[in-house]
């Protein structure tokens, strides 16, 4: 086996035994926890010129705009499928439940500021930079396999299995993800689950929007479902080629929310790294 194939080996079965313990990472280990505003900014053709911008917090969007969920029914993204047919059409591999969310949708707030147009796109950012960006039609005209794309703000029922979110609005010991962006597919799985799954993104997004856990293998919607939002921008006229770089300039850019493994697996992250570049130099 050459080295470079020992590489992406070893980096595949570190990231598998990753996603099947489930590791639950504090907020503490990122100096982020929920947000309880975002902050939405529409820029004009040229990026730079702000057209409008207002900030709400989840209370004034619960009172103002539409709710979206029950604080009952659960909603799940699909993480990645090793085994068989990674899209799994089924959508019954892997699931990560988001809890019973209500939310508002990212619709109704980038209307706050004169709403986007066809051939806009809109950028969500939380706090520890992760970004993800989406184009006019997902966000306004989403397809049913998709639902409403929603910011959620309150947890009725916490997840079932996997990782923990707490329930209630948002804090730290309560809904400690919010602001988090969950698709509210209408659709349901064999199993009666309301799931935006791995074959919903092929039908939903145009493939550059396409999410995957490693490489450009194994898609994953698990990972468009961004917590600790604290921004959306709109871009008229789409996002300027460099805004990626500078809206996130530290950000893990596989679009996972969850973070980059050594900063929160001690020294097992950190030996990762080493044998990381260690092995790509012997490569070159």
């Amino acid at each position: 086996m050459s080295n470079r194939l020992r590489l992406k080996a070893c980096c595949l079965a570190f990231l598998l035994w990753l996603s099947i313990t489930q590791v639950a990472f504090p907020a503490s280990a990122l100096g982020a926890g929920a947000t309880t505003s975002v902050h939405i900014i529409k820029y004009a053709a040229d990026g730079v010129t702000v057209v409008d911008e207002k900030t709400v917090d989840y209370e004034w969007m619960e009172d103002n705009l539409e709710v979206h969920g029950d604080g009952e029914t659960h909603y799940y993204h699909q993480g990645p499928v090793f085994q068989g047919d990674p899209w799994d059409p089924d959508e019954t591999q892997n699931l990560k439940d988001k809890g019973a969310v209500k939310g508002t949708a990212v619709k109704d707030l980038c209307d706050l500021v004169g709403g986007m147009s066809e051939g806009d796109e809109v950028m969500l950012v939380a706090v520890d930079n992760w970004h993800t960006k989406f184009a006019y039609a997902n966000v306004y005209e989403p397809p049913e396999v998709q639902g409403i794309m929603a910011l959620c703000w309150f947890n009725g029922r916490d997840s079932e299995e996997g990782e923990r979110y707490g329930a209630g609005y948002p804090a730290n010991n309560a809904y400690s993800s919010a602001l988090q962006i969950v698709f509210m597919s209408d659709q349901t799985n064999p199993e009666g689950n309301h799931v935006f799954g791995n074959t919903d993104m092929k039908s939903a997004l145009p493939q550059e929007k396409y999410q995957y856990f490693f490489e450009g293998e194994y898609p994953s919607t698990n990972g468009l479902s961004g917590k600790w939002i604290s921004e959306i921008r709109i871009y008229s006229g789409g996002i300027p080629a460099n805004e990626g770089m500078l809206a996130a300039p530290d950000a893990h850019e596989s679009g996972s929310p969850v973070p980059w493994p050594p900063l929160v697996l001690g020294s097992a992250g950190i030996a990762l790294v080493g044998l990381y570049f260690y092995m790509r130099k012997k490569t070159k």
